[in-house]
């Protein structure tokens, strides 16, 4: 690396700041996103300049972190250049001249060519793939997102919070709540990789659910006393993220629907349209363990709605027993070869998951596989 004639670290630094700062106006948060990656490589070069003192990296992140502080106030603390140095090593390039081309083009008012920054980019959507900065993602979804170790993991968020818009607040629920993990339980290694990939694809309705269903945001309590009104309320009050929860293509149609059979009426506790499947989705709610029971009263209200509601360019209607827990070889076994495509069981927590949680529901997921499918597969 040639650095004769090159102006010390802190003076480069401190110019990407500077050239951040007033190019504010034109985006605050791909300058912002732009100067980090500028300052974490930069510090990168300047510890890799023939220093073999582990000490020395320390040393160097403190004497910049009280000189950029005493200028420019907060945000450059030891702690915030450790992350931005992390960033860089996780994400060393800005582009590849095939996804988002940020372009630097300096100014010299010196010999030096770093004195000025002015940064710009143009976007090609199409052709970006994950680890390559993105604009429309923040310095605080980056952050949020390098908390993230696995790498298949962080390849899936950066996907998801890109496609769905999610704000960083999303992103780090969606994060806290272990969607990667909880969409890899029923996978392969082949259906792991493309949500790595793709992120999360909907090609078929088994793709629509998630088992379990994390709905931490209601704030119920874990209590046996808790009813299916207490619960269905709550997700009411709190659509908009349970909207979330579900994923991308959910709109709400309806809540406790009244059917009325010879007489006899029933309420449908739900009722959504999925988008992308073209189709009525019905949602029943039970506090308690699933019952066979339930399951023959969610297939009435999938049949009434097949031929009462159903129109011209609608696929068949699905159906979701939400519950707080469930026998899987009850479902299996209930449920024929042709309804177990069209009537699904997920359990709900009403806490985010710990990774015990998480291995248990693998292992369970792995023995519902494993087991004889000629009575149907439970979803």
């Amino acid at each position: 690396m040639n650095t004769r004639g090159r102006p010390p670290l802190y003076r480069r630094v401190r110019e990407i700041i500077e050239s951040a700062r007033a190019g504010a106006a034109r985006s605050v948060n791909t300058t912002q996103v732009v100067a980090y990656w500028l300052i974490g490589r930069e510090i990168v070069e300047e510890e890799q300049k023939g220093k073999t003192r582990a000490a020395y990296g320390e040393e160097l992140l403190i004497g910049l972190s009280k000189r950029l502080t005493a200028e420019f106030g907060g945000g450059y603390s030891v702690h915030n250049l450790k992350f931005i140095r992390q960033f860089y090593a996780e994400y060393p390039r800005l582009a590849d001249g095939a996804a988002i081309g940020y372009a630097l083009r300096s100014q010299s008012e010196t010999s030096s060519s770093m004195t000025r920054h002015e940064i710009g980019y143009a976007e090609r959507s199409q052709s970006w793939t994950p680890g390559l900065l993105h604009p429309n993602l923040s310095w605080t979804h980056y952050r949020t997102l390098l908390r993230v170790d696995n790498a298949e993991a962080r390849s899936f968020y950066e996907i998801e919070a890109i496609k769905n818009n999610w704000s960083a607040r999303e992103l780090e629920r969606q994060i806290n709540s272990s969607l990667y993990e909880r969409l890899a339980l029923s996978r392969d290694k082949k259906g792991l990789m493309r949500l790595a990939i793709k992120g999360h694809e909907v090609q078929r309705p088994a793709d629509v659910f998630k088992d379990p269903m994390v709905m931490e945001f209601l704030g119920l309590p874990e209590s046996p006393k808790l009813v299916e009104t207490e619960l269905e309320q709550a997700l009411i009050d709190n659509l908009q993220t349970f909207l979330l929860e579900l994923g991308r293509g959910f709109a709400f149609v309806a809540r406790q629907e009244r059917l009325t059979l010879d007489g006899d009426h029933f309420y449908i506790d739900l009722v959504f349209y999925h988008a992308v499947l073209k189709c009525y989705v019905i949602i029943d709610l039970k506090t308690g363990k699933l019952a066979h029971q339930d399951l023959g009263q969610l297939q009435l209200y999938v049949n009434y709605y097949d031929r009462e509601r159903r129109t011209k360019g609608d696929n068949p209607t699905l159906g979701l027993i939400l519950c707080a827990d469930k026998n899987d070889a009850v479902v299996r076994y209930t449920l024929g070869p042709d309804q177990h495509r069209k009537i699904f069981a997920s359990r709900y927590k009403l806490h985010l998951p710990s990774e015990a949680e998480l291995r248990a529901e693998m292992r369970r997921e792995v023995k519902a596989l494993a087991a004889p499918k000629k009575h149907g597969d439970a979803q």
